[in-house]
């Protein structure tokens, strides 16, 4: 069972960032507005992710139940160790270059180097781990809740 509980209380954050930074609709027949990629509402991710990561929500909210599209920014080396989410992660690379690998420990000897327009489907409950080769955004998509337990609990900046 993953650890639900003990993160969601953080993803309020994104929640409350979520709902400000999407696109609205003024009524129920409207479609949301096309979005410049320099009209993105970037604020500092959530802390469930290591600090320095960059988050806009493009669509959906990722503390519910629905799809939700999101982009992360990542400064060069940045590192997220192993780590699972109980539904799936569909990453797009939209800048730079970033590293992705499989298994419950980050050794990118282990991973390989995505350049822009690179995609990689991580399956729920599929242990993970990323890093920034050079300054990245990434589009990440997929059901919510989001959510992540890493397999170290160690590694888990909200315990640090």
């Amino acid at each position: 069972m993953f650890a639900i509980s003990r993160i969601s209380l953080p993803l309020l954050a994104l929640a409350a960032f979520s709902i400000g930074a999407q696109p609205g609709f003024a009524g129920s027949h409207d479609a949301p507005p096309a979005m410049a990629p320099d009209s993105l509402a970037w604020g500092d991710a959530p802390p469930i992710l290591p600090p320095g990561a960059q988050l806009a929500v493009l669509s959906g909210n990722p503390m519910e139940e629905g799809p939700f599209v999101l982009r992360l920014k990542f400064p060069e080396g940045y590192e997220v160790p192993a780590h699972i989410h109980s539904g799936d992660e569909l990453i797009t690379v939209i800048a730079g270059e970033f590293g992705i690998g499989h298994g419950k420990k980050l050794d990118m000897d282990k991973g390989e180097v995505l350049p822009v327009g690179g995609f990689v489907e991580m399956p729920a409950g599929h242990p993970h781990f990323a890093w920034a080769a050079t300054e990245v955004v990434v589009q990440i998509h997929g059901p919510g809740p989001f959510d992540i337990t890493y397999m170290d609990p160690a590694d888990d900046p909200m315990t640090q």
